[in-house]
């Protein structure tokens, strides 16, 4: 058979300088993507611009024509023909400005690159002019004209001059909900300014300035504030505030998850890995969690410059964030609805005397590679007071805790059909008595009055009638209980024979960088050569696991965020079977004092609203609802 002759390579051309119109339109292609992309970088410089009011115009989706009207401060009319030249800005002056850079817009590309790609014209005016002045990007000519102080951008014919671009542009209606999503993320960071959109001469969306609070309702509607907690936490120069979904408010996509850093918003992995492991024990399945954060930090401690567009940020410490906004996260959605009264709050807003120690201040950075980053969360809470005993039924023959038996190397439940079941405790049987109505009112889960089909538990309280799966709800009691014992006995078991697996350059690197972190997991992991590594050590409570696919895992997380979720996930699945297999199951027939025992328990779990599987433990039907059902009042 003939080979093949080899491609001829093409003609040397000599190397030039490309012309600075070709310049801009590359540049142009970094920065301008669609409408919505104008839309979002007219928004950072009105609000740059100190602007209060900022309207939004859009002709045939943004692709025809696009305006931004803001009432800012406005541009002098003799730095007008500056505005339209790349790099020319007046947030920074030198590269100190740049690493501390607290301006949405900094890089001085937008207008210039916009202009490229379009029929650009500004017409601004400043407090002390006596008239505006209208600049044509085209002509580069000046003239009067009547607005008061702000500026206008007026934008037509998008890609005008690059019909092969404007050809992957989508339908009007798709690019008018991108831009109505990008004006929908910049009302969500500034809630004092007010914003309009029209479209096609018509008003598509309005929000005048308010509170954080009534703008997110605004934004993203009544039903997601209602379905989500507040989040609010400071400690130096980082502060985390917003809302995160409730599990029962997961949907099956992820858009409705919102994350701003210092006003922008932005698309990071180390965040959303990090909120996203705080809904492993909550979420059913593929579903996604919503949320709504707001992260202010140290402008030096973050670095914007890494995207033209800026939706991309890097942090000095992206380990320690992660760790931070994990357990704020976790410790958000520990509190369940099944819970007794809050403690009543101080005059100051905190719980009291027994509320906990403010955070410690912020103290020097470490190293990236160490510790657990400047900002530690408190310890989790509840914001819950305890039972009083009398009105508590402890669970005295509960199944044990995990142990670990030496003689088998493994972590063994005592969960046998001969063991005494979790609800027996006749001594406290009188403390909860169903006739007795002690505290009763004060219970969020009420009082249990009958079981249905040897599967739920129906109790009574103040609202009406309490559902209650009870494998589901014993199952997350058992859980939480081992994850608890688990937090308190983190052994490593030595293997007889180390596991060697093949390895590539990215994974033996990041070996070699977390030492510390690898040893804290349980886990002694180090090159045995230039291509392999050798496991030694594995944690006690993970026998017959595959190790090496674990190992992958940890340094996968390890290299991708600067910790591991995944040993601690593979922990805990472990113990949702263990839960599952030791909860009770169903037709089993319990008494009104075991009900009882349960209901009160759920009330002392964290993320009791939950089963391990993300599935809902209990449901309350409200008077009105159960009156609604016979049409009573009606």
């Amino acid at each position: 058979m003939d080979t093949p002759p080899l491609p001829q390579a093409p003609p040397r051309r000599p190397i030039a300088e490309l012309p600075d119109e070709l310049i801009s339109q590359i540049a142009a292609g970094e920065v301008v993507e669609r409408p919505a992309s104008v839309v979002r970088e007219l928004l950072d410089n009105a609000i740059d611009a100190g602007a209060s009011q900022v309207t939004v115009r859009l002709l045939e989706g943004g692709i025809r024509a696009i305006t931004v009207e803001d009432d800012g401060q406005g541009i002098p009319a003799g730095e007008l023909p500056l505005a339209l030249r790349r790099h020319a800005t007046s947030k920074i002056r030198n590269l100190a400005e740049l690493e501390a850079v607290g301006s949405l817009g900094f890089r001085g590309e937008a207008l210039a690159a916009i202009a490229s790609v379009s029929d650009l014209s500004i017409t601004s005016r400043t407090a002390d002019a006596a008239h505006a002045t209208r600049l044509d990007a085209r002509s580069g000519e000046l003239q009067p004209a009547a607005r008061t102080r702000g500026t206008t951008v007026e934008v037509r014919e998008l890609f005008f001059n690059t019909p092969a671009r404007r050809k992957f542009l989508k339908t009007e209606a798709t690019e008018q909900a991108h831009c109505l999503e990008t004006l929908r993320r910049v009302a969500l960071t500034r809630p004092d300014i007010g914003f309009a959109l029209w479209a096609d001469g018509k008003l598509a969306a309005q929000w005048r300035p308010s509170r954080l609070d009534q703008r997110l309702a605004e934004v993203l509607g009544e039903d997601f504030v209602a379905a989500s907690r507040s989040l609010s936490w400071a400690a130096g120069p980082l502060r985390i505030e917003g809302r995160l979904g409730l599990p029962e408010a997961a949907r099956s996509r992820a858009d409705q998850q919102y994350l701003f850093v210092n006003g922008r918003f932005v698309r990071d992995r180390t965040l959303a890995h990090a909120l996203r492991s705080a809904f492993d024990d909550v979420l059913h399945g593929q579903r996604q969690p919503s949320y709504a954060l707001h992260i202010d930090i140290a402008p030096e401690l973050v670095d914007v410059n890494v995207h033209p567009t800026k939706i991309e940020v890097r942090f000095r410490d992206s380990r320690g964030l992660h760790q931070q906004l994990r357990r704020l996260a976790e410790q958000t959605l520990a509190a369940s609805r099944a819970e007794v009264p809050e403690r009543p709050t101080g005059p100051d807003g905190s719980n009291g005397p027994d509320a906990p120690a403010p955070v410690a201040p912020w103290t020097a950075m470490p190293a990236a590679s160490g510790g657990e980053g400047p900002w530690q969360a408190a310890e989790p809470r509840r914001d819950w007071a305890a039972v009083p005993q009398q009105n508590a039924l402890p669970w005295a023959t509960a199944p044990a805790e995990p142990r670990y038996d030496p003689a088998r190397d493994a972590w063994l439940v005592r969960a046998s059909a001969a063991a005494p079941t979790p609800f027996s405790a006749p001594a406290a049987a009188a403390a909860v008595a169903p006739d007795s109505g002690a505290g009763a009112e004060d219970w969020p889960l009420g009082r249990a009055i009958a079981q249905l089909h040897g599967v739920y538990v129906l109790a009574e309280n103040r609202h009406g009638l309490v559902l209650v799966d009870m494998h589901a709800a014993h199952e997350r009691v058992l859980y939480e209980r081992f994850k608890a014992a688990l937090a308190a006995r983190m052994d490593a078991q030595p293997l007889l024979i180390p596991v060697v697996f093949a390895a590539s350059a990215e994974e033996i690197a990041t070996c070699e960088s977390q030492q510390d972190a690898l040893q804290q997991l349980g886990l002694d992991l180090s090159p045995l050569s230039a291509q392999q590594l050798a496991l030694r050590s594995r944690p006690a409570l993970l026998e017959g696991a595959d190790l090496v696919s674990l190992a992958r895992r940890v340094l996968a997380d390890l290299a991708a965020v600067g910790g591991s979720h995944a040993l601690e996930r593979a922990q805990h699945d472990l113990l949702a079977t263990l839960a599952c297999h030791a909860a009770v199951r169903a037709n089993r027939q319990l008494t009104l004092t075991e009900m009882n025992a349960l209901l009160r328990d759920m009330e002392r779990t964290e993320r009791a609203d939950q089963c391990n599987h993300g599935r809902p433990t209990w449901r309350q039907l409200t008077l009105r609802e159960l009156d609604a059902l016979f049409l009573r009042g009606r």
